[in-house]
Parts: structure tokens; C-alpha cells; sequence
């Protein structure tokens, strides 16, 4: 795939509906097709992908986050699969000519060569964390494999009644390397089950995903749990960005330090951030009994 900017930033292909208030901007790589919708007002970012037979490049991930990472009129992202599933796992044919077939004069290079294949991949779902930009997403029918691996790095997981999970490495001869092993177990607060889960490749169905806290909600169909997806990231969205981001850079930070470590950073952290005038809006908003959907916040 060639993504194509024109000179303000946007993708060439743009599509906007009759009343202008949905902005689509569309690509496709080898048959698979990537969306991304933005809401009126900018601040929802919905990202969709279709899998059904085809792949998403993982270059267009890190392209696609670093993107709304930058774009100030962004507050949230929401991620769904346009398909009949979610993710369908891995291609076994790509697989064998990019890991599998490696090129090196001798085992150093090949060594190297694969090294730096695997951090490619990982880069695609770690720019997933790293945006400041709260992700929500949508799961329906399968997810298998680089999906765990997607869901893993979102901050916000649901799912239809109809989801399962699996961790499918194990079955095709590998270890899974580039996330779930790594972000799973702090998904999930069983380390039997995560254990059980990577080393047996069974599946795992929406109401053991619920009840594990894989994910938080789970809905009768594709269309309701749409619908509650984009009302929760309309609500996030309605908050200050800069207590939002503030907060899930400080719950990634702490989830990865100690408790002594987070609070000294989450302390540095907020002896600039409480300067700004959204806490004061925000405040005075409360008093009135208002909605945070009437409070207007700068970019951020």
C-alpha cells in the first residue's frame, strides 16, 4: 500500500456524507480495506479494517496512530473489524516467505534479519499503547492470534455474545512475540489462565472473556455493541483531554512501575498539568450540574 498526502495532511481518497458530518477516509492493500471515520466535531476517531481474505499491512497501524497521535482535534480512537470477524490469525503463506525464508549470508545476519522483522510487527501494536489517545475496542466473531495481540494494547475492551479468543501461536510451532504474552498477563489477573490459554491455544468465549476481564461488556449483536461502543467514546471524548491523556499515560506508567514510582511521576506529572483551565471549567460545570458535553476545552 501507498499512503498519498496531499500538502494540508489528508489522505487523497475522502469521503464525506451528504450532511458532512461523517468524514471517511479510505485505503486498501492487497483486497484488505482500512476506514477511519471522524465525528463532527473530530473528537471520535473510529478505525475500522476488513480481514475477511486479505491483511491489513502493519505499517499502516503505525502510520494510521502516529497520525491521530499528532492530530490535536482527536480525544479517542475506537477500533472495530468491518468483516464477518475481527481478525482471522495469521497467514501461513506470508509467514513462510517473511520469518521462514529469512535473507542472510550466515546465521548472524539471518539472525539480525529476523530480529528485525519481529520488532517491526511488535511496533505495530505498541503504537497502539503508546498513543496518548484512549482506544476503544470493538470485538465481534473470532479473534485469533495478532488479534489478541491488538486487544491486548487498547485500554477499553467489549465484546458480542458471539466473540472468542485465542491465542493461536502454539499451533503453529511458535511463541506469540509481539504482545500478548507480554501485555495478557496484566489483562487478565489469572496467570494460570493466561498460562493455560498460550499453551493450549483453546478458545475462550465471550462470557469467560467477561468474567476473566478481558473484556468489560459483552452485547447481544455487532450493532448494539456498536452503538455502546461509540456512546462510551463519545463520553470519554466529552472530557477534559488533558485530564484523559494525563490519566491513561499515568495508568500505563504505574502498571509498569512500582506504587512508590507512580506516584512520583504521576506528582511531576500534575504539577503542570493542574495549571490548566479545564480543571477550573470542569469545576465550575459540576456546580451547575451540567453535562461535561457543555464544556467547550481546548485542543490539546
Amino acid at each position: 500500500m501507498e499512503l498519498r498526502w496531499s500538502s494540508d495532511g489528508a489522505v487523497v481518497e475522502l469521503r464525506w456524507s451528504s450532511d458532512g458530518a461523517v468524514m471517511e477516509l479510505r485505503w486498501s492493500s492487497g483486497g484488505a480495506v482500512m476506514e477511519l471515520w471522524w465525528s463532527s466535531d473530530g473528537a471520535v476517531v473510529e478505525l475500522r479494517w476488513s480481514c475477511d481474505g486479505a491483511q491489513v499491512e502493519l505499517s499502516e497501524m503505525v502510520d494510521c496512530f502516529n497520525e491521530i497521535t499528532m492530530n490535536s482535534d482527536c480525544r479517542v480512537v475506537m477500533l472495530s473489524g468491518a468483516g464477518k470477524l475481527f481478525t482471522a490469525g495469521i497467514d501461513l503463506t506470508d509467514m513462510a516467505s517473511d520469518l521462514l525464508s529469512p535473507k542472510g549470508d550466515d546465521a548472524a545476519r539471518i539472525s539480525w534479519n529476523i530480529r528485525r522483522k519481529v520488532v517491526k510487527y511488535q511496533e505495530a501494536f505498541s503504537v497502539i499503547e503508546r498513543c496518548p489517545k484512549p482506544v476503544v475496542v470493538a470485538i465481534h466473531g473470532a479473534c485469533i492470534g495478532a488479534g489478541v495481540d491488538l486487544i491486548s494494547a487498547c485500554d477499553i475492551r467489549m465484546c458480542t455474545q458471539d466473540a472468542w479468543f485465542q491465542v493461536k501461536e502454539v499451533d503453529i510451532g511458535l511463541a506469540a512475540d509481539v504482545g500478548t504474552l507480554q501485555r495478557l498477563p496484566k489483562v487478565i489477573g489469572s496467570r494460570s489462565l493466561v498460562n493455560e490459554l498460550a499453551l493450549t491455544a483453546r478458545k475462550m468465549f465471550a462470557d469467560e472473556a467477561k468474567s476473566s476481564g478481558l473484556v468489560s461488556r459483552v452485547f447481544a449483536d455487532k450493532e448494539a455493541m456498536m452503538a455502546g461502543a461509540l456512546e462510551m467514546a463519545g463520553q470519554i471524548a466529552a472530557r477534559s483531554p488533558v485530564a484523559v491523556q494525563g490519566t491513561k499515560i499515568n495508568l500505563i506508567y504505574s502498571r509498569d512501575h512500582s506504587v512508590t514510582d507512580g506516584l512520583d511521576y504521576m506528582a511531576t506529572w500534575n504539577m503542570s498539568m493542574l495549571q490548566t483551565q479545564d480543571v477550573m471549567k470542569s469545576a465550575q460545570a459540576a456546580m451547575e450540574k451540567k453535562s461535561p458535553k457543555s464544556i467547550v476545552f481546548s485542543k490539546f
